[in-house]
């Protein structure tokens, strides 16, 4: 979870955060060298007399400067495309659950291809003076998911905009009444993740929190016979 100072991400909980990661410093590596350049050329153009009134024309520049951002926007694509095709490819989920977003809770029901019917539960944030947890993080219900099993998550919402987000796991995804949208999501470590709702969704929008705890698959079925 975030803390006090933290400038950058979250450490990666899933293998999809781990990319998004590596992604975005790709990027930036990229962008601060163009910026430099740009400010390199900048400097010595003002202080160094580059300035010539009567340069009108130069075909090699113009094709240059056409050229080299073609080139790093071609490298930007790529990455960032196998990045969206990786993360919309449901083929191996073995676990399917589902997100229900209510005013002001969320409520999950889970089914694996060897559990009888669903499993469900509603998870609401415990009171702020219970003095357990992390203050407006915890919850009376958390979900559990097994560690390196991918999980197809469904999100929608039984009355108004809300959005599932959980930041160390790089998932976020709204849910919309009468709409189901599709996440994509593989732990790589245990331990517990904590989310929040990210869209306004009235009064209580910060009092709907997430909790998620990444576990072994023998623990993960102990959950599920525990309702």
């Amino acid at each position: 979870m975030m803390t006090w100072g933290q400038l950058g991400f979250q450490d990666a909980a899933s293998y999809f955060m781990e990319e998004f990661i590596y992604f975005h410093d790709f990027t930036m590596m990229i962008i601060l060298g163009v910026l430099s350049y740009v400010v390199v050329f900048l400097v010595l153009g003002l202080s160094g007399g580059w300035v010539d009134s009567g340069f009108v024309e130069g075909q090699w520049i113009e094709f240059l400067w056409t050229l080299f951002p073609a080139i790093i926007l071609i490298q930007i694509a790529f990455p960032s495309l196998l990045l969206l095709y990786l993360i919309e490819d449901f083929s191996k989920s073995f676990l399917v659950c589902k997100v229900v977003g209510h005013q002001w809770y969320w409520s999950y029901e889970l089914k694996t291809e060897s559990a009888e019917g669903l499993v469900s539960c509603d998870s609401y944030m415990l009171p702020k003076d219970s003095n357990v947890g992390f203050r407006l993080l915890m919850t009376d219900e958390y979900l559990s998911f097994p560690v390196h099993v991918p999980v197809r998550v469904l999100v929608t919402s039984s009355d108004v905009i809300h959005s599932w987000t959980v930041p160390a796991l790089g998932v976020k995804g709204d849910a919309v009444p009468g709409r189901l949208n599709q996440l994509n999501v593989t732990l790589s470590r245990g331990g517990y993740f904590f989310g929040q709702c990210s869209e306004i969704c009235g009064a209580n929008h910060s009092f709907m929190p997430i909790t998620i705890k990444g576990v072994s698959s023998k623990e993960f079925f102990s959950w599920l016979d525990s309702f």
